[in-house]
């Protein structure tokens, strides 16, 4: 108030050079015109465009690489390009994140196996209720691969991966999608377990059951299947780690 008169407000922070450049870029790659893969111009040439030494720049970009907007690739060839912007990119910052965290010790194994069974839940009921017959298909492929496989195949890791994050695409819900994929990333259950025949045969005759009941669209059948597989890896997870 100057005089009793109220005054316009028309200024605003000035951004600092470094600041304006990291705005610039994010800007672009959320407005799609720098699309995903897309390589940025070369430093010298950025720093040109931008009238700013190359270190105002590097801290830009670093910044924006910190955000996970872009990625730095060492080499002849390498570069500074655009990552995917997309719900499947929020679970590979969570999977880095919860990784960290694990590898830090800031939290434990068994709080992420706990937060992982609460998603899962809700993702197989979900997708009892929306599956499409084209989900379907996918689980029913990725069971049947799991039966025929034998318990030394190194691609049995992969499809427990498959078999979780199909299912939770299944829910309908991308952003619980990607939470359950970036839990399993980080918990990784086949790999801690002592993958014996019989455990093998277990392990799939409960996605069989969970398979089943979201092809009848029984949510309840889904709930208790996944609570009894999951619950089944918690105990066989803690066993091992233990040895």
């Amino acid at each position: 108030m100057a005089g009793g008169v109220e005054q316009k407000m028309i200024g605003q922070a000035v951004l600092k050079p470094r600041q304006q450049v990291e705005k610039a870029i994010k800007d672009a790659i959320l407005a799609g015109e720098l699309e995903s893969g897309e390589m940025l111009p070369p430093e010298t040439e950025l720093a040109r465009q931008f009238n700013v030494s190359r270190t105002t720049l590097r801290e830009a970009l670093r910044t924006l690489s910190s955000q996970h907007l872009i990625a730095k690739v060492p080499g002849a060839r390498g570069g500074n390009f655009v990552r995917s912007v997309d719900y499947r990119s929020l679970g590979t910052v969570m999977t880095e994140a919860v990784d960290n965290l694990l590898a830090l010790g800031s939290i434990e194994f068994d709080e992420v196996a706990e937060v992982r069974q609460n998603l899962e839940v809700p993702s197989v009921r979900l997708a009892a209720a929306n599956r499409s017959e084209k989900d379907l298909t996918e689980l029913s492929e990725i069971v049947h691969r799991q039966k025929t496989a034998t318990v030394d195949d190194p691609e049995i890791p992969d499809l427990d991966r498959q078999f979780h994050t199909s299912i939770a695409r299944a829910s309908g819900n991308r952003v619980l999608a990607s939470f359950v994929s970036s839990l399993h990333n980080a918990t990784e259950p086949v790999n801690y377990l002592d993958l014996s025949p019989e455990v093998g045969r277990e392990t799939v005759r409960q996605h069989v059951s969970i398979l089943r009941a979201i092809k009848t669209r029984d949510p309840d059948a889904g709930e208790e299947a996944i609570v009894e597989h999951l619950t089944y890896l918690r105990e066989h997870i803690r066993t091992y780690r233990k040895h």
